[in-house]
C-alpha cells in the first residue's frame, strides 16, 4: 500500500483546505523537495484548534492539534503533487507550540504529527529530523503550527 491509500484510510474526515491567510505559497518544490508553509490544526469543518498548552490545554489536546496540524499539510501536499506517492520521505519538520513559560512537553505535543506522518510513510521514510518549541502565541490563537520539508520520489 502507497502513502496516498495509507493516507486516505488513515483519516475519517480530511483538514478542510484552508486559502494562504498572507503573501506566501503554501507548498512550493525546488528541485527534489518540496517545501509546506505552517499549517494550523484545521478541523473537517473550517474551524480551527485554539488554545495555550500548560493554561487552557492538556498534552493530549495539543497532540491531537499537531496531528490536525500534519493532516492539512498532507491535504496541501496532495493538492500541490497529485498524490502523496510522489514523496519519498520527510526530511524536516518543524512545530511550533503556543504554551506557557512553565510548559515543557513539547515534544510528545508534535509527536501528533511525527505519528501521523510515520503512519503513511513508515518509519524509515516518515521519521526526519525535527524541532519543536514554545511559543508565546500562534496566527489566529491556534495552539500548534506544523511546517515541513519532504524529499520527492
Amino acid at each position: 500500500m502507497g502513502a496516498q491509500e495509507r493516507f486516505k484510510s488513515l483519516v475519517d474526515e480530511p483538514a478542510a483546505i484552508a486559502k494562504p491567510a498572507g503573501l506566501y505559497q503554501p507548498c512550493l518544490v525546488v528541485g527534489d523537495f518540496a517545501y509546506v508553509s505552517g499549517h494550523l490544526p484545521v478541523l473537517p469543518d473550517g474551524s480551527l484548534i485554539f488554545g495555550c498548552l500548560g493554561l487552557d490545554l492538556e498534552v493530549e489536546d495539543g497532540k491531537a492539534a499537531a496531528r490536525r496540524a500534519g493532516l492539512a499539510s498532507l491535504v496541501t501536499l496532495e493538492q500541490a503533487l497529485g498524490s502523496l506517492n510522489a514523496i519519498k520521505r520527510v526530511v524536516k519538520l518543524f512545530g511550533m507550540v503556543a504554551a506557557t513559560g512553565s510548559f515543557t512537553q513539547h515534544p510528545a505535543v508534535v509527536n501528533g504529527c511525527s505519528e501521523l506522518y510515520a503512519e503513511v510513510w513508515g518509519n524509515e521514510n516518515g521519521i526526519g529530523v525535527r524541532s519543536a518549541l514554545g511559543v508565546a502565541s500562534l496566527p489566529a490563537g491556534v495552539a500548534v503550527e506544523i511546517e515541513a520539508v519532504f524529499e520527492l520520489s
